[in-house]
Order: C-alpha cells, then sequence, then structure tokens
C-alpha cells in the first residue's frame, strides 16, 4: 500500500511540475442511446468516448459562464 501511494504522490507531482490537471474519475449512468449518440460523435471527431464527454460538459460549461476560457486554447485540449 505504502509503494502505491509513494507512485500517486509521484505522479501528482510530476502533473503540477508540468501543468496537467489531475483527472478525478466518476462513475457515470448514463441512457443508452445518449451513449452511443456521443460514442459516434466522439468517432468522428477522433476522440475517446471520455474526451468527448469532457469536451461537451466543459463547452457547455463555458457557455453557461460556469467555467472560463483557457488563456491558451491548445492546453485545453482533452487527450485523445
Amino acid at each position: 500500500m505504502r509503494r502505491a501511494r509513494n507512485a500517486a504522490d509521484r505522479q501528482r507531482r510530476l502533473y503540477l511540475l508540468i501543468g496537467v490537471s489531475e483527472k478525478k474519475a466518476y462513475p457515470l449512468r448514463i441512457n443508452a442511446k445518449v451513449l452511443e449518440a456521443v460514442q459516434h460523435w466522439a468517432d468522428d471527431e477522433l476522440r475517446s468516448l471520455n474526451a468527448q464527454i469532457e469536451y461537451v460538459l466543459r463547452d457547455a460549461l463555458r457557455k453557461n459562464g460556469r467555467l472560463k476560457a483557457p488563456a491558451d486554447p491548445e492546453a485545453d485540449q482533452p487527450a485523445q
């Protein structure tokens, strides 16, 4: 357990050093048809399903004034 914790601490410090925000895992219950539609959208844009969900959420938050736009738009792109 201690070894895993130290590895997690090292990873967290590395993220902070290179400026990558730490990701949180969250189980999502979603309608099957909605999930399928988002998967097709992700495929069309060459993103992973997770990256597409994050992109859609971030876009909705910005449009509703709940999240500021990044200073560097390239830095805000989700990982493929």
